[in-house]
């Protein structure tokens, strides 16, 4: 009896560690742009980088799950997680009540204001629409800061590119007069030779909520509510216990959370 009784308990034993090893083993496919540095970028060797994947992989070490990261371009990023080619997107993607009728969102994990950014000789003086009317401006499509140019610099031509990289290279070769984006991203490209080269940075402006959102969440697919609330919960966690903080300055000089 005792005997059996020792041969069942082991047996349990085995059978709760396999579980909890297996639980550990989960996997959640992250999908990302890796065309956004330093947020996330596609190395020349293959290797993603940047904020928002060390962000991820402290958040899947807090729900004790494996990171598996998909790269998909900017355009078809929903409609990707919505298909399921992954679980969840972190991407710098805003808040946004139109994107909130397509996916659900976290809390937000950053919040940086938008920037203007002009060649070394531009005669620009400031961010408004008047400073930039007449002006050609670059901005990545599909983006929070498209719709602003779009909406706001109506006396200006605005011009969109598929990828940051790609308004970097036509404003480096003299064919913009202006770029919008994230303060964040505009200035660690002129922090590169490239960018230091050709080009300054003219000044941030606020955001508006109605058009750059909340601040960049995790998105998941509708409904849901517990992965949300799991990484609702990393969130607040890696916040807490300083690892965001140590990843916040490993990339940036200041607290990139926002208030």
């Amino acid at each position: 009896m005792r005997i059996a009784m020792r041969v069942a308990l082991a047996a349990s034993a085995i059978a709760l560690t396999i579980g909890a090893a297996q639980a550990q083993e989960k996997t959640l496919k992250i999908g990302t742009e890796g065309a956004y540095p330093p947020f996330n970028n596609l190395t020349a060797d293959g290797k993603l980088e940047g904020f928002d994947i060390d962000i991820a992989n402290a958040l899947c070490d807090e729900m004790k799950v494996k990171c598996e990261f998909v790269t998909q371009e900017w355009d078809g990023i929903i409609p990707a997680l919505q298909a399921g080619k992954f679980d969840a997107l972190i991407a710098q993607m805003s808040i946004t009540p139109e994107r909130q009728k397509q996916v659900d969102f976290t809390n937000k994990y950053i919040d940086t204001p938008p920037a203007i950014v002009a060649p070394k000789d531009s005669d620009l003086k400031g961010v408004t629409k008047e400073d930039l009317a007449g002006k050609t401006i670059g901005v990545q499509n599909s983006t929070t800061h498209f719709a602003y140019a779009e909406a706001t610099f109506t006396d200006s031509t605005v011009k969109a590119y598929p990828s940051a990289q790609e308004y970097q290279l036509d404003m480096a070769n003299g064919r913009l007069d202006a770029i919008n984006d994230d303060i964040v991203s505009l200035q660690q490209w002129l922090d590169t030779p490239e960018g230091s080269a050709c080009c300054k940075l003219i000044g941030t402006f606020k955001s508006v909520p109605e058009i750059h959102g909340l601040g960049a969440g995790i998105a998941v697919r509708k409904g849901e509510d517990d992965l949300r609330e799991k990484f609702n919960a990393a969130i607040l966690a890696i916040r807490a216990n300083g690892k965001y903080k140590e990843i916040n300055d490993k990339y940036f000089k200041f607290d990139v959370y926002g208030e």
